[in-house]
């Protein structure tokens, strides 16, 4: 028997203004989304140099295929879910089909939070990214939340437009930063410290330190987006084969792209010195190096780049977080209005204005109340964010081991490696990484262990999963025609809802009706 391929989720007729544009994304075009969400050149410049300041390790670069093969391994089975499942609602899903659907809800809020704060904290180093730019092209200076709101209009606009438009636009920005840091790296190993290439970096030993969990959780942060993969399954051509092929090329590129970079740069300064240069010159460390390089000019165009980076990410994200609110309305655990698309361009059109209001609304609050931009929005948005998502990965990996535990012929037909032994370790060597990242939170913030922003990490996204589970159970015993398409996404808008359950509650509650109407 073969594996069952992904089922379109779509209705035949588009009039109904509550479905997706299929057919419209190969493996390249969903790997670019992906890579745009992951931004090359903002974790490079951003996160990596942030490592290697805020641990004091030299260990960076081994990192990232340390966490990519540990992503590798829960793809593995993700994926054969993937396959069978069939959906459009990301990973709540998952946890819905995997571990209930009442669970799935309070997968549903931890992913539009973590989701949420990876987007709209990029807004935070927009102006960053631009205001030296501007004061060397123009000589003037523009506050920050006037570059982020114009950015925002562009994000906006570009949400309710046709997906393969988006496509294009995403293209060009990835290619052109990705080549910028080839470039850079290549330049630093010719140039190298002391006149030598050094692996010392790449050593094990440096790695395995006490402040590994930091530097993991800065390592999966450049991962985050890998898994949005399965959001566009609906608009993607054979999706049984291309989202498997775009999540597999995605963390292996990804890996290979992070580690390649970062080592340069400490080839580039010397092993010694990569972490008092990363303290000293932040972001701006890998286009000073460009600068000395290949002068000032290239140094410029990589700035440049950085900004379009982050604006690729804006973009990414904007589409993943919209596609859950899209989900979410057509099953009617958010407001249904959420569940609908353009009649012209097919997109998630409302869904996407609400994210954008929101985005908004955030922008304008850290403004009107002097907030730091860089250090309270971005960084911590970002750091906030990755954190929930990869909490969302460890209960996702526990749920497709649920799932094929619950469907023994289907868990025969993806296979033991695949249905249980993958899914077993995968969930295993996720929960180490998140039990790391959590202690060393203090770190990765870069706070005190008794501020309040350490607990609300730590404990935030375990409350939205038990509050969202509790919602979920409401609305298992008060609107169980919610409750029965909990998951189905897409499919919810043509799917009936489940006869419900002959419970004591509900044979009493419908003797009640019985009665008030006789």
């Amino acid at each position: 028997m073969t594996v069952p391929r992904f089922e379109s989720p779509l209705p035949v007729l588009k009039s109904t203004a509550s479905t997706l544009a299929t057919d419209k994304l190969g493996v390249v075009a969903i790997v670019i989304f992906v890579w745009c969400a992951a931004t090359p050149l903002t974790v490079v410049a951003g996160i990596v140099t942030t490592g290697f300041a805020v641990t004091g390790m030299v260990g960076m670069p081994l990192a990232f295929p340390v966490v990519g093969a540990v992503l590798m391994l829960f793809a593995v089975g993700f994926v054969a879910m993937a396959r069978q499942i069939g959906t459009v609602g990301g990973l709540y899903a998952f946890l819905a089909k995997g571990l209930g659907r009442a669970a799935g809800v309070g997968g549903a809020w931890m992913a539009l939070v973590a989701y949420n704060g990876l987007q709209v904290g990029l807004y935070g180093t927009v102006g960053a990214a631009v205001a030296p730019l501007l004061n060397r092209a123009l000589g003037v200076s523009v506050p920050w939340w006037v570059t982020a709101l114009v950015c925002c209009g562009f994000v906006a606009w570009q949400g309710v437009m046709k997906v393969d438009q988006n496509r294009t636009v995403l293209a060009v920005l990835l290619l052109a930063e990705i080549t910028a840091l080839i470039v850079f790296s290549i330049a630093d190993l010719v140039r190298p410290a002391d006149g030598h290439v050094s692996t010392y970096a790449l050593s094990l030993g440096n790695l395995v330190t006490a402040g590994i969990g930091a530097s993991l959780a800065l390592a999966f942060l450049g991962f985050v987006g890998f898994e949005a993969a399965v959001v566009f399954a609906a608009e993607a051509k054979d999706p049984a084969r291309t989202i498997p092929r775009a999540m597999r090329w995605s963390i292996v590129l990804i890996a290979a792209l992070y580690a390649f970079s970062s080592w340069a740069m400490t080839v580039a300064v010397g092993a010694g010195s990569i972490v008092v240069q990363a303290r000293e010159n932040s972001v701006d460390l890998i286009f000073i190096l460009a600068g000395d390089r290949l002068g000032r000019t290239v140094a410029d165009v990589g700035q440049v780049l950085f900004f379009t980076s982050v604006v690729a990410a804006l973009l990414a994200f904007h589409f993943t977080t919209a596609r859950y609110g899209y989900a979410l309305g057509l099953e009617r655990v958010l407001p249904a209005w959420l569940g609908r698309t353009s009649r012209r361009s097919s997109a998630p059109y409302r869904a996407s204005i609400a994210q954008s209001l929101f985005a908004v609304a955030v922008i304008i609050t850290y403004a009107v109340f002097g907030w730091d931009p860089v250090v309270q929005l971005f960084y911590w948005g970002g750091a906030i964010g990755g954190v929930g998502v990869l909490l969302l990965l460890v209960l996702t990996s526990y749920a497709v081991f649920g799932y094929f535990f619950q469907h023994p012929e289907q868990s025969r037909e993806a296979g033991r490696w695949r249905a249980q032994i993958a899914p077993v370790i995968s969930s295993a060597l996720l929960l180490m990484v998140a039990v790391l990242v959590l202690l060393n939170v203090p770190t990765l913030l870069g706070v005190a262990p008794d501020h309040p922003m350490v607990w609300i990490v730590r404990l935030g996204f375990p409350a939205l999963l038990v509050l969202g589970t509790g919602y979920g159970w409401y609305l298992k015993t008060h609107h169980w025609d919610v409750y029965s398409k909990i998951g189905l996404a897409a499919k919810a808008a043509t799917t009936p809802p489940l006869p419900a359950p002959r419970t004591a509650a509900h044979s009493t509650s419908s003797a009640r009706q019985e009665a008030g109407r006789s």
